[in-house]
């Protein structure tokens, strides 16, 4: 199997990759914004902002895995910053499924990060495949991003739209941000805590993407979620719980939004409980399918 992978050395590429490499027919091809020094890696330039990706980069691919995209969680959404995450995504992906559609030999599967932001702010609903879009800014980024890869789809391409939840993980993501403080014992719920958090250990991730890979009645969203459906209030008390630490010191809801602005409304105090219906169905058996389990694992 040849893969070309897109966000190769972000938390999930590089877990991926590392993964992939372990398997003895497996061959890997990166698609880097600059030529890496490793001679060990094959790896192909491109430049999505520009329109540029070669043909040959797809040469012999079975698998095309796109995983690239400004970190959302990087620094207070300007309208600068939100431009750069929408773009990111939306122009990438567009460059690759229009590529993919011209091929004469085309991968098999087209697999394309999104993420439960598609959701927006839903309260206790609960939320599968099948729920339509909500409001906000990151809905509107993941309703373009997961369009942006229909001229795959349209020329026969068997495509995965990734809805990823929080991906738990100590080196990285959410939870890496999260830990000192917490390790530091001044963690605590964030504005009344009542807000669903939807999340997946790391393992799980690369365990559900392979999935996908050799599942061909996988196609279209796929939410990759945990199915332990958790309240900001209970992932801190269970976060506390495995660190040994009290988690007594609440941020209200006011200091949320004046710290972090819009970026602290829509990651933080938004509620999305979303189930993974697609998976489940597909008899998909999560590593760690309770929160506690997770946090032992991943810490």
């Amino acid at each position: 199997m040849k893969v070309l992978i897109s966000g190769s050395s972000g938390l999930v590429g590089s877990a991926l990759c590392q993964r992939l490499e372990a398997e003895p027919d497996c061959e890997i091809v990166r698609l880097v914004r600059k030529q890496s020094p490793d001679t060990q890696q094959t790896s192909v330039v491109w430049n999505p902002a520009e329109g540029q990706l070669e043909p040959q980069a797809f040469d012999g691919v079975d698998t095309v895995v796109h995983l690239g995209g400004v970190n959302i969680a990087g620094k207070r959404w300007s309208p600068e910053v939100k431009q750069k995450i929408f773009n990111s995504r939306f122009q990438s992906t567009s460059l690759l499924a229009s590529q993919l559609a011209t091929l004469e030999q085309k991968p098999t599967v087209f697999l394309c990060a999104s993420a439960v932001g598609f959701y927006g702010d839903r309260g206790e609903e609960r939320l599968d495949e099948s729920s339509p879009r909500g409001e906000g800014f990151l809905a509107d980024v993941c309703q373009a991003w997961e369009q942006a890869t229909l001229p795959a789809q349209d020329a026969g391409i068997r495509v995965v739209n990734m809805r990823f939840g929080m991906i738990l993980d100590r080196k990285g993501g959410a939870l890496g941000q999260m830990l000192t403080p917490f390790k530091m014992g001044v963690g605590g719920r964030l504005g009344s805590g009542k807000q669903y958090w939807s999340w997946i250990a790391l393992p799980d991730v690369i365990n559900a993407l392979q999935f996908c890979l050799n599942h061909s009645e996988l196609a279209g969203p796929v939410n990759f979620v945990a199915p332990d459906e958790v309240t900001n209030l209970e992932f801190t008390k269970t976060l506390g719980k495995v660190l040994s630490r009290p988690t007594c010191l609440p941020v209200p809801a006011w200091g949320v939004k004046t710290a972090f602005g819009e970026m602290g409304q829509e990651l933080m105090l938004t509620s999305a409980r979303v189930v993974p219906k697609k998976l489940n169905e597909a008899g998909f058996q999560f590593q760690y399918p309770q929160l506690e389990d997770a946090f032992r694992s991943v810490l």
